[in-house]
């Protein structure tokens, strides 16, 4: 684990916010960050280097997609993910975990594996801790996940509880099987959004020691205030020194709420899946661009943003995309939603090497009113 090293610069005073530097085989990223989601090895539609361009520093893969296809052997022989997503950078996979809360109903699962039926063709993808870690091998990301059992937010206690008790045998099995000291094995806590179930599965990974924690199981249906409630009492429990990952959050007021909750890195498909969907993420709030209003308004989506969808085009021409049903209107506000989700980070760490994190906070909460 030499390669890997979390170097923290700054703690704010009032919140808890965190500045820092995750140093990677492949680069350091600047803390707090966004990891824009390559499911199936590319952010759709968009190319390695427009994501560069845009700030993108650290990507997400995800293994249960690519074990399916091309298959885990194919993207080894072919170079590993760095090679085969032309990405220099850093990545990290996930291990297939949160298929078993969204693919639920095509799996079955106990303590030795999962077992999926494919939602691609039927055929059968038998995960077990030890082959999730093997396939995460062979795509060869630098940062990769334990196999853990996300339960959804309405789960009753006794299937939280059992979820807690998966996921730390899980883990330790995991921990058994990495081979490769090229890649920082993170453990994930689960729990709900129970405060006991959270403390407990934190205390149990800890000894095990990982190079970073993650957080699992929230945006799953829990309301904000729930989330940010849980995030209070869990962050704590994980060790200052090493990053802290929330899987798959969220809105931008989310980002902003879990930094100051003690949180470094996020994932989620939300910036470029609105992107498809003609929303975007401005300075002054969300813009629906299908909206009539826009049809003539020669103003650029957002003056606060130097992407090129904000400095070569107009609000008219990108409604008229949408509405035509060109491809390249969802490839400009995707990579627009990605450099605004960027720029809220970049910005937020400042705000944090300068004592303003809260203040900051506020700024941004008051500004993102949607049109």
């Amino acid at each position: 684990m030499s390669a890997f090293r979390f170097e923290l610069e700054a703690v704010d005073p009032a919140t808890g916010a965190r500045a820092g530097r995750w140093h990677t085989p492949h680069g350091t990223v600047l803390t707090p960050a966004f990891m824009p989601v390559g499911t199936l090895g590319t952010v759709k539609g968009l190319f390695p280097d427009q994501l560069r361009a845009v700030g993108t520093q650290k990507l997400l893969a995800n293994t249960y997609h690519l074990a399916l296809r091309p298959g885990a052997e194919v993207v080894e022989e072919l170079g590993g993910l760095h090679r085969f997503m032309d990405w220099d950078g850093p990545i990290l996979t996930d291990s297939g975990g949160f298929q078993v809360f969204s693919l639920a109903g095509l799996r079955d699962i106990d303590d030795e594996r999962v077992v999926f039926k494919s939602h691609i063709d039927g055929s059968i993808l038998e995960l077990t801790p030890a082959r999730a870690i093997e396939i995460q091998q062979q795509l060869g990301a630098d940062c990769i996940m334990c196999l853990d059992e996300c339960p959804p937010a309405d789960a009753p206690i006794e299937q939280i509880a059992e979820a807690v008790r998966r996921t730390t045998l899980w883990a330790q099995l995991c921990r058994d099987t990495q081979a490769r000291d090229d890649q920082a094995l993170f453990g994930i806590v689960q729990g709900g959004i129970d405060q006991s179930q959270r403390e407990k599965s934190a205390d149990k990974l800890v000894p095990l020691d990982f190079p970073g924690y993650a957080i699992g199981g929230l945006s799953v249906g829990e309301s904000p205030t729930e989330m940010y409630r849980t995030l209070d009492h869990t962050t704590p429990h994980l060790p200052s020194e090493k990053p802290r990952y929330l899987m798959g959050v969220g809105r931008p007021e989310d980002l902003v709420e879990s930094v100051l909750r003690g949180i470094d890195l996020f994932d989620c498909v939300m910036p470029t899946r609105n992107g498809r969907n003609a929303t975007a993420f401005t300075s002054t709030g969300r813009v629906k661009m299908r909206n009539r209003k826009h049809m003539r308004d020669d103003a650029p989506l957002d003056p606060a943003c130097e992407c090129p969808a904000c400095t070569r085009y107009c609000r008219g021409y990108l409604r008229h995309m949408f509405i035509a049903g060109e491809m390249l209107g969802p490839i400009l506000l995707s990579l627009h939603n990605i450099a605004f989700y960027h720029r809220t980070m970049s910005d937020l760490r400042v705000a944090i090497l300068e004592g303003r994190a809260d203040s900051f906070r506020s700024e941004c909460l008051a500004a993102w009113e949607s049109e």
